[in-house]
């Protein structure tokens, strides 16, 4: 599998983007030294792309999927790719605070800790519907890791169309996300724009 390996400090500091919308608390003190130069038209929709493609962790052929299914359904495109990003079941575990990082998320999920609906799910690309109850395994609750994450994302709020019970590391899909709850600093219209060239 292809995992990028770039310090994620260095990628936020070139993409222009806080941390904080990765799960992490650290801050980059250094200064980008291009920061006078005037970008392209294209340059500002590359780094859209790549900002969304890095915040969700999803490599280039799965995007552009992404964005196939988005142009297909019905509404705005951009709006669309947005929602289906944010309901992958690696995004909804972020979401409820049971993984203090997406790609933490990525791997509780690949590991077989999730359970959707009462069976077993381990892609972290599944895209989850309202209604669906997603839940860690009874075996995994116990363990000292989750204890440890729920101390780490415990002021984290989990969004309005979520519902999380911590106690029994549970929740539950109320709705499908709008556009205009999901709290992700991307210009999603330039990255329609960039695949419609």
């Amino acid at each position: 599998m292809a995992v990028n390996r770039v310090p994620v400090l260095k990628r936020c500091r070139s993409l222009g983007l806080d941390p904080v919308y990765l799960g992490i608390d650290k801050k980059s003190n250094r200064q980008l030294k291009r920061a006078n130069k005037k970008m392209s038209e294209y340059g500002l929709q590359l780094r859209e792309k790549q900002k969304a493609k890095f915040i969700y962790g999803v490599l280039e052929k799965p995007f552009r999927n992404y964005y196939a299914k988005a142009k297909k359904m019905s509404g705005m495109v951009g709006d669309n790719l947005m929602i289906l990003l944010e309901l992958r079941l690696d995004n909804i575990i972020f979401r409820m605070g049971y993984a203090r990082t997406r790609r933490e998320a990525r791997q509780i999920v690949d590991h077989k800790h999730v359970l959707v609906n009462g069976k077993c799910v381990n892609i972290p690309s599944y895209l989850v519907k309202a209604g669906d109850v997603i839940e860690i395994k009874e075996k995994c609750k116990s363990s000292q890791r989750y204890k440890d994450i729920l101390e780490k994302t415990e002021g984290r709020l989990v969004p309005e169309w979520l519902e999380a019970d911590h106690e029994n590391l549970s929740g539950t899909v109320k709705e499908i996300p709008t556009r205009d709850i999901i709290d992700v600093p991307v210009n999603e219209m330039l990255i329609v724009e960039l695949y419609s060239k």
